[in-house]
């Protein structure tokens, strides 16, 4: 959810890291980003399970890979 909203503001994700038990946003504004980017029209609760399960994998890889790091990699790709 936290990405996910910064993503709609057009927050520059490279300099966000989610910290652990933090707690943003209502359940009900969670809820209507899932379903803004799931990609399915009409989403029952499985599909929105598997899409949030989903990023959240993806997120945790990116966060943890050295690859992803802008310290590390020292190269935005930015023009």
């Amino acid at each position: 959810f936290q990405y996910l909203k910064r993503f709609d503001q057009g927050c520059d994700l490279d300099a966000f890291w989610y910290e652990e038990l933090s707690v943003e946003g209502s359940p009900a504004e969670c809820l209507q980003l899932f379903l803004l980017h799931c990609g399915v029209v009409d989403p029952s609760w499985a599909e929105l399970r598997n899409f949030t399960w989903f990023l959240n994998i993806q997120l945790r890889d990116c966060e943890a890979s050295v690859f992803c790091n802008p310290d590390f990699v020292q190269d935005t790709l930015k023009s």
